[in-house]
């Protein structure tokens, strides 16, 4: 079990890591970066953080926050390909500490209490929580649109020959207009970071995810798009090409944040 030093040295089990950063953040907890940021306390710092979650000796949860971008990247693909890393953030690069954990977690360091909150103390913050993803709602709504991002493939197909898409220029779905309209309106005003996030897809494409005020959108640049709404609970809205969706895609795509 790896592990690191918190900020009042206390030994922390590592359990996992994720990026908190413009191009990379838990989509779950907002729908753009300074939003998460804010979440959590923190200043939203173009370079980004590294939020480490473990226990201490007593069970306890702990959210580690580094500025080492770079040493939380490197840990996170050497865990994805298997292998083994010992994540331990300098002590300098360290912004503290914070009780609780923001994202559930399925698994507990072997050899000490289960999990629980830390005992409060005097001035402390209010212990992190994960945000109910149970009922439909914003949290829900962006995992959602994280999941068919992950599987476009099997989405994809259940489209694939439907001719009973939504256009851009539909009149017969008020909240996908609305989406199309405040997506647009990103091209004109840039949003803030995070609320246009591109990653790699098959071939030369990209995979854009746009959040907004109640409302995500998943697209491929060579494709359609898939629109949630949190006033339509579990619904997913196929938004086919014609002949608006491809430039509006395009113009997204290069005022994106992208993974480094």
């Amino acid at each position: 079990m790896p592990t690191t030093e918190s900020a009042d040295n206390d030994q922390l089990f590592v359990l996992t890591a994720v990026l908190l950063t413009p191009a990379q953040f838990p989509s779950v907890l907002g729908d753009d970066y300074p939003e998460v940021c804010a979440g959590l306390g923190l200043e939203p710092y173009a370079e980004g953080y590294g939020l480490v979650l473990g226990q201490d000796g007593d069970g306890a949860r702990w959210t580690v926050v580094t500025e080492d971008v770079t040493l939380v990247a490197c840990a996170i693909a050497a865990w994805d390909c298997g292998m083994e890393y010992d994540l331990s953030p300098g002590e300098h690069s360290i912004v503290g500490a914070l009780p609780g954990w923001p994202l559930a977690l399925a698994v507990a360091a072997p050899g000490v209490p289960q999990p629980h909150d830390p005992e409060p103390q005097e001035g402390d913050p209010a212990p992190l929580t994960p945000p109910d993803a149970e009922a439909w709602g914003p949290a829900q709504r962006r995992l959602g649109a994280d999941e068919i991002a992950m599987q476009w493939a099997a989405w994809r197909e259940q489209v694939d020959g439907d001719d009973s898409f939504a256009e851009p220029g539909d009149e017969t779905h008020q909240g996908v207009r609305r989406v199309l309209a405040q997506a647009r309106g990103y091209v004109a005003e840039p949003p803030p970071p995070g609320r246009v996030r591109s990653s790699f897809a098959a071939g030369e494409a990209r995979t854009l995810r746009v959040d907004g005020p109640g409302w995500s959108m998943v697209a491929r640049t060579d494709d359609i798009a898939f629109v949630l709404l949190d006033e339509e609970p579990g619904e997913v809205h196929p938004v086919g090409r014609g002949p608006e969706l491809p430039g509006l895609l395009s113009s997204l795509d290069e005022l994106a944040v992208r993974p480094v």
